[in-house]
């Protein structure tokens, strides 16, 4: 009997395998770094112990302090989750050692499939057809170059542990090829602890199609079914669905077999993903690409379309129970659709985002299931994946699920951090995704006109209108204090700066809130606001717009349909700074500060402090929810760095500036 789980990670999927063991009945111990104190798993479990400081290496990763937390708590068992430890062979041991159960499948699969590169060179013993390319173990930089040849470009460089699509690198020309392995084996050893990589060559317009297996330990294997994971971005996944729109019934039988003889081949129990790529030009043919031994970010479309809880099953199998349904009992209905919210930009190159969780309203209705980390009052950080929730629909055929996302999108609602949720909601309505044309390079070809909204007029005189009510309504106790800027004299109106993304606005606004005048950028608005329950009616010349939001700090967030911003009123001490810089700075020229995009940690430098550098140089590469970013001069002249490898940094930090060089003297007779 498992009574006691621990559950070895954090975010939503933490969440989600608490909730389903309370269901069960089974005591739920959660585990938590510095940075996630405040996390919502941690209030849902029944236990929860600090296991190290915020970077991953030093506590999800940590296996020594994960087993020592599961012993120290009583527990049964621990359940990986998906991503940091979850293929991790080492853990699966060090469990076993310690007298408990891993949720998930023996050691000797792991070692096996755990391994991409071992993992190919196994299933193609068992005549499973695969990509070419070069999978052997130990390969250094020198044997990843001198191989590329051979493999032919385009290609791609894979780790060989983990998945997710963190650290594959695409190469299109030779030299690409040692910046993207440096990249790819930083990435690699900060989110798996394991930097080995190997070289696939890269296949056209391929779709993503993955099959979910389930056994015991009786020797009973049977699939669920297939998902389509092709709507993907830099590898990422983005939207998956339940079941492909490719496939054909006789596809669908023989990707579903091949599926279950490569778990066979290992000897495989619990829940496990067989993934395959499929030539768009015929789909009939697959070829494998690994085995992912453990629970998929994409598993709940599958759950939806055959009701069958995978969590569930995870632990009665670690628990020695054999399944109680064979292939034939398999029943796939209707169709389910997940869109990933993420911590992240989209109309500044997907940077990821932090903040803290200041409003919240999930999606409801018919068929809608959300699987959330998000919480109010919850800290988004830099530490890990820009993984928030995950937003599922389940119709009666595919048409009837992308509506119902669609909508639900709509109906979401995440204030204090920046999210891809507009990004998501009008990828659904492009005319390829909702006719079933998918590949994975969809995504990359439909940024090129995602028709994202950016704020406008409207958006800062809506923001100027609810800063001003707050202000009056903060000022109800004393007229002295309320801004209707009122003198001797005629009233003064008061001002507000405010920048939303890229665009900066000076807006006035001149009498009470309800009764108005705004002014932005010198184009003057008859206007009023009346708010109530995190909503806004505004009226701007007679068109009357609502708007749903949070007061954050010296700014507001904005929300309508999809569409998000936050509108913020720039200090004092920043006007200052920005008038002293431009009287310096060249008129055209880029800035000659750097400053980080996001929060994160300094992972290389590309130049030494007090070096010379052209615009356009790298300086540095930040880490950050597993990501890379790199920063480049804006102008040229001598980079003076003021970070180091390892210093985390916050969201504007200053962290290199270049001084231009001097000005030539002037010509005799010049005007000086």
């Amino acid at each position: 009997m498992i009574e006691s789980v621990l559950v070895a990670n954090r975010g939503e999927i933490a969440c989600r395998i608490i909730r389903t063991l309370r269901r069960m009945g089974i005591r739920s111990i959660a585990v938590y770094s510095d940075a996630d104190r405040g996390a919502l798993h941690v209030s849902l479990a029944d236990v929860a112990i600090r296991i190290g400081p915020a970077p991953a290496l030093d506590s999800y990763l940590d296996i020594a302090a994960i087993v020592a937390a599961a012993v120290r708590a009583g527990a049964d068992a621990i359940h990986p989750g998906y991503g940091f430890l979850s293929e991790n062979v080492e853990l699966a041991r060090a469990t076993d050692v310690a007298g408990l159960v891993f949720i998930g499948p023996r050691p000797a699969a792991l070692e096996v499939m755990g391994d991409k590169i071992r993992a190919k060179l196994h299933v193609v013993e068992h005549g499973v057809p695969v990509i070419s390319g070069i999978a052997e173990p130990g390969l250094s930089d020198d044997d990843l170059v001198a191989a590329a040849p051979g493999v032919g470009y385009p290609l791609l460089i894979k780790p060989s542990a983990g998945g997710g699509g963190k650290g594959m690198q695409v190469v299109t020309h030779p030299r690409e090829l040692e910046g993207a392995i440096a990249s790819a084996r930083r990435v690699a050893a900060s989110a798996f602890g394991d930097d080995t990589l190997f070289l696939e060559r890269l296949i056209a317009e391929p779709r993503h199609i993955e099959v979910q297996v389930l056994a015991d330990e009786h020797g009973a294997v049977v699939h669920l079914g297939e998902r389509e994971c092709s709507l993907q971005r830099r590898h990422q996944k983005v939207i998956e669905e339940a079941p492909s729109p490719l496939l054909d019934t006789a596809t669908r039988r023989r990707i579903g077999e091949a599926a279950c003889a490569v778990a066979r081949s290992v000897d495989y129990s619990g829940a496990g993903t067989v993934e395959f790529l499929v030539s768009a030009a015929a789909p009939d043919e697959f070829f494998f690409m690994e085995m992912n031994t453990r629970l998929q970010v994409e598993h709940p479309v599958t759950e939806l379309v055959t009701g069958i809880d995978l969590v569930e099953w995870q632990v009665r199998v670690a628990a020695g129970q054999p399944l109680d349904f064979a292939q034939s009992d398999v029943r796939s209905t209707g169709h389910a659709v997940e869109a990933r919210l993420y911590a992240e930009d989209p109309r500044r190159d997907f940077l990821p985002g932090a903040g803290t969780v200041v409003g919240l309203e999930h999606p409801s209705g018919d068929g809608i299931r959300t699987d959330t980390s998000l919480a109010m009052g919850v800290e988004v950080g830099a530490h890990y994946d820009p993984l928030l929730a995950k937003i599922i629909a389940h119709g009666s055929d595919r048409a009837e699920a992308l509506d119902r996302l669609t909508t639900a999108l709509a109906g979401t609602r995440v204030f204090g951090v920046t999210t891809n949720l507009e990004f998501l909601h009008n990828l659904l309505a492009d005319a390829d995704v909702r006719a079933g044309r998918l590949d994975t390079g969809l995504i990359e070809r439909w940024l090129r006109h995602p028709d994202l909204r950016v704020a406008g007029a409207d958006e800062m005189a809506a923001a100027a209108l609810w800063l001003h009510s707050a202000a009056w309504a903060d000022a109800s106790s004393s007229p002295w204090s309320a801004p209707s800027g009122w003198r001797l004299g005629a009233p003064r109106p008061v001002a507000y700066d405010l920048v939303a993304g890229q665009l900066h606005a000076e807006v006035a606004v001149e009498g009470a809130a309800h009764d108005a005048i705004v002014t932005v950028d010198g184009v003057s608005r008859r206007a009023g606001i009346r708010v109530a329950d995190g909503a806004a009616t505004v009226e701007l010349d007679g068109v009357v717009t609502t708007w749903h939001g949070r007061l954050d700090g010296g700014g507001v967030w904005l929300a309508a349909g999809a569409f998000s911003c936050f509108v913020r009123r720039r200090s004092r001490a920043e006007r200052v700074a920005d008038d002293v810089a431009a009287l310096t700075r060249t008129p055209g020229a880029g800035s000659p500060e750097v400053r980080v995009p996001m929060p994160g940690t300094v992972v290389a430098l590309g130049i030494s402090s007090g070096e010379p550098v052209e615009a356009g140089q790298l300086l540095l590469t930040v880490e950050a929810m597993k990501m890379e970013h790199k920063l480049l001069a804006g102008v040229a002249g001598t980079a003076t760095l003021n970070v180091s490898v390892g210093d985390v940094v916050a969201l504007d930090q200053l962290v290199a500036t270049i001084t231009p060089p001097p000005r030539a003297p002037a010509d005799e007779g010049e005007k000086p």
